[in-house]
């Protein structure tokens, strides 16, 4: 992976970017902050401008003194966009980096010339058990198991194969961000507000993926992303929905 340190002031992410064209501008979920990087590989998106980046405290990106709420993180998002000379861009979103994605669609509408929503975490749907046990283990002092615990429940019994075919190093990193996403993204996502009210002032093409894996009630966990589908469908009657076939919540690998 090639990532160049891009500055921001006083903050510095991590960044990379593929092709020309439209620029597309992928931001990350929980834990797992290289999500994207295959995608650049696609053969049907080298007509874009791909760029991926680190969101801050994972990887090498730099971390702030105070945890950092979500309407922060979409000004970074929109900062970053400014630095590298994008005036309008798609915008895509995995998980807690789809609540930053509809954050940025509302704070800076110039911004987003289109939305993808990959199973984005919204505040009246709450996580479930699984967080907090994951997260109590965190506490305990074991972030390995937390992050598979937590990945478990979320993306499925078989999430650590996946991750060994197509991104060999995540387990790990994700056990090194531990502390981002347990200390300081899971309060950030617990406080943050949005609702039917943000919802109507969004007016970009909205595209609303759930993972059809994801749909199905296997665990207390996963039937979680349906009913937030259902929500964002609530919320955008003009947003395209798509149900991925055989994907489950890691669906952008």
């Amino acid at each position: 992976m090639t990532l160049e340190r891009v500055q921001l002031g006083a903050l510095t992410l991590e960044c990379e970017t593929r092709g020309s064209g439209e620029p597309v501008l992928l931001i990350h979920g929980g834990v797992i902050a290289d999500g994207f990087a295959p995608l650049l590989e696609e053969p049907a998106l080298r007509r874009y401008r791909l760029v991926r980046y680190r969101r801050e405290g994972y990887g090498g990106s730099d971390r702030s003194p105070a945890p950092t709420s979500i309407s922060e993180q979409a000004a970074q998002a929109c900062a970053l966009s400014t630095r590298l000379g994008i005036e309008r861009a798609h915008v895509v979103g995995h998980s807690s980096g789809g609540s930053i994605a509809l954050q940025l669609a509302r704070d800076a509408p110039a911004l987003v010339s289109t939305l993808a929503l990959l199973e984005p975490v919204l505040p009246q749907v709450p996580a479930g058990p699984s967080a907090a046990e994951a997260a109590d283990l965190y506490a305990r002092g074991d972030p390995r198991a937390a992050v598979v615990r937590f990945l478990n429940a979320v993306c499925g019994a078989d999430f650590e194969e996946l991750l060994a075919r197509t991104l060999p190093q995540a387990l790990a990193r994700a056990t090194t961000d531990a502390e981002t996403f347990f200390g300081r993204e899971l309060p950030a996502l617990l406080a943050w507000r949005f609702g039917a009210e943000d919802a109507e002032r969004l007016e970009p093409p909205i595209l609303a993926v759930l993972g059809a894996q994801s749909d199905a009630a296997r665990n207390a966990t996963v039937p979680v992303f349906a009913e937030r589908h259902r929500l964002l469908l609530r919320w955008f009657p003009h947003a395209e929905s798509c149900v991925l076939s055989g994907a489950s919540h890691l669906m952008l690998l």
